[in-house]
């Protein structure tokens, strides 16, 4: 019996993955949206500085700050969902050439060090924002800002990527006894 991608399968189509999809999917919406504005802010941004008008700065000064935390926030609400989906990087070519066995076992092997790395670095994220949000540390550029905004993001994309790792290994759990077939890069 086979997985059926990402988020099929027998226990992939339970309605605790299935709403948790939906979830990432709104998120993955959200770094959208994102991206959308980061493109407003930019092109507005290179209008006001090619295009002087009355009683508007010449350009945006803080465009560039906002645009690499943007960027960054983008990065934070799409890779849950890209994990979801096998998306994300992922070099599989020795895995499609060994024994179907074999390769589920490094599968497993690889997804139980993803949910690790991804608990660890929940971890120490967390102890950074709150450490920062404790002393009331700010990035002081253009804008000045409490610098816990922007570590806070941190552990909780990690907290998801780990509860998509574990989805992922119950998916890994209840497919065929081979490597997964969806985003290989080789056939």
């Amino acid at each position: 019996m086979s997985g059926g991608g990402p988020a099929g399968g027998p226990v992939g189509d339970g309605g605790l993955a299935r709403g948790y999809g939906r979830f990432l999917s709104a998120l993955a919406f959200v770094g959208c949206l994102i991206l959308l504005a980061m493109m407003l802010v930019i092109v507005a941004d290179v209008l006001l500085r090619n295009l002087p008008v009355p009683g508007l700065p010449r350009g945006l000064a803080w465009s560039n700050e906002v645009s690499e935390l943007m960027l960054y926030l983008i990065t934070m609400c799409v890779a849950p969902w890209l994990l979801r989906q096998g998306q994300h990087i992922r070099v599989d070519i020795v895995l499609q050439a060994l024994p179907p066995r074999l390769a589920w076992t490094l599968e497993w092997i690889g997804d139980a060090i993803g949910l690790a790395c991804c608990l660890v670095i929940a971890w120490y994220g967390s102890q950074a924002a709150w450490a920062s949000f404790q002393s009331g540390s700010v990035n002081i550029k253009t804008l000045v800002t409490p610098e816990w905004w922007g570590l806070a993001p941190l552990p909780i994309v990690f907290v998801l990527l780990a509860i998509e790792m574990v989805f992922r290994m119950v998916r890994l759990a209840h497919a065929e006894r081979g490597p997964r077939h969806d985003a290989v890069s080789a056939a």
